[in-house]
């Protein structure tokens, strides 16, 4: 009996939004970091950066969840109290309508509680799913008896 994993979307939307951050530099992060006032808001920039990356990465192989989990929920409640939390619940802003369009503000911290959600239920839901890494690492460890009776 296999879970449907969540993990895949998940991650498409964590990694997209950090490849992003990435590919413009951590130098920009890294002033956002200095605003705050983290200590070693360069070091930090490249930390989270790279953990969001790769922690995102691993959750949707479903590589050690649990313990990925962990610095992407940190990061999220930082995110959300630090930054978001000022610009109220509503991850859309509409600040304005131009003949383009509507202009948007930055996001508030419902986009962190989405994320955090579908983090815990990733982990609550027993990893990925059937096809995860920890799924796999779990089965290779158990007795030939107990796998060819799951088969």
């Amino acid at each position: 009996m296999g879970t449907r994993s969540t993990a895949p979307g998940h991650w498409n939307r964590f990694y997209c939004a950090r490849w992003a951050k990435l590919s413009r530099g951590p130098d920009k992060f890294a002033n956002v970091l200095a605003w705050m006032d983290v200590p070693f808001p360069h070091v930090m920039a490249w930390v989270v950066t790279l953990i969001e990356l790769f922690g995102g990465f691993a959750m949707a192989i479903g590589a050690f969840v649990t313990l990925v989990s962990i610095p992407l929920i940190a990061i999220h409640i930082v995110a959300m109290f630090g930054v978001h939390w000022k610009f109220g619940f509503s991850s859309v802003h509409t600040v304005g309508l131009t003949q383009t369009g509507p202009q948007f503000g930055p996001p508030g911290y419902e986009i962190n509680l989405l994320y955090i959600a579908g983090i815990l239920a990733i982990v609550m839901g027993g990893s990925a799913g059937a096809w995860s890494v920890d799924r796999l690492r779990k089965t290779a460890n158990e007795p030939d008896e107990l796998r060819t009776k799951r088969m």
